[in-house]
């Protein structure tokens, strides 16, 4: 049986953080909204500003170097994938169109000799 494992935040300065991260996230929102007389320029700015912030707060926290650690290793095994080349991505496709038209004739006269057997030679229906 396979276990499962919860991870949770367990400090009080990493809660702290979380939540001063979405203190920042609110406040960055709150005033774009409240600056809209100020223009747009101010608006944006305290927006952005607002929200590099937060991110940056989130990233010191252990749940944001856990994100940061999983996005290098899923680079990392990005980086060793073995890409088809283009001939073998052109000769799949086809094979795959190939596929899709063998089927739908297949399919086209199954139903149209299905059709012939229950509705002319069973029932009579089209005489």
């Amino acid at each position: 049986m396979a276990t499962s494992q919860v991870e949770t935040v367990s400090t009080g300065a990493d809660k702290a953080k979380l939540i001063a991260a979405l203190v920042l996230v609110i406040a960055a929102v709150a005033g774009f909204y409240l600056l809209s007389q100020h223009g747009p320029v101010a608006q944006w700015g305290v927006l952005v500003v607002g929200l590099l912030a937060a991110a940056a707060t989130f990233f010191v926290s252990e749940s944001g170097k856990q994100l940061l650690a999983f996005g290098k290793d899923s680079w990392k095994e990005v980086k060793k994938v073995v890409w088809p080349t283009r001939k073998e991505t052109l000769q799949m496709t086809a094979y795959v169109f190939g596929f899709v038209v063998v089927m739908a004739l297949f399919l086209w006269l199954t139903d149209k000799t299905l059709g012939w057997v229950l509705y002319d030679l069973i029932l009579g229906w089209r005489s």
